[in-house]
């Protein structure tokens, strides 16, 4: 609410932060993290929330469409979420 009042739309925050959206896991390895998520969770922490570390970070990064971890033999994987 603190960033809303002060004019910062929360949405355009966020995916500023990955430009290049949805972020391709092309590793063919599982993440727990990425800089990507290790950025973002520092961000958010300066703004005051809690419970924001890098893990938490990419899951919901994962499950809001911001990176396509699918398996690359997976039918899903790189079809723009």
């Amino acid at each position: 609410m603190a960033m809303e009042q002060q004019g910062e739309d929360f949405a355009t925050f966020v995916w500023g932060m990955v430009p290049n959206a949805p972020i391709l896991n092309t590793t063919g390895q599982v993440l727990a993290q990425s800089p990507d998520s290790v950025a973002l969770s520092k961000a958010l922490k300066k703004r005051g929330f809690k419970f924001v570390g890098p893990v938490i970070v990419y899951a919901w990064m994962q499950a809001v469409g911001m990176v396509d971890d699918h398996d690359l033999s997976c039918f899903r994987y790189n079809c723009g979420v």
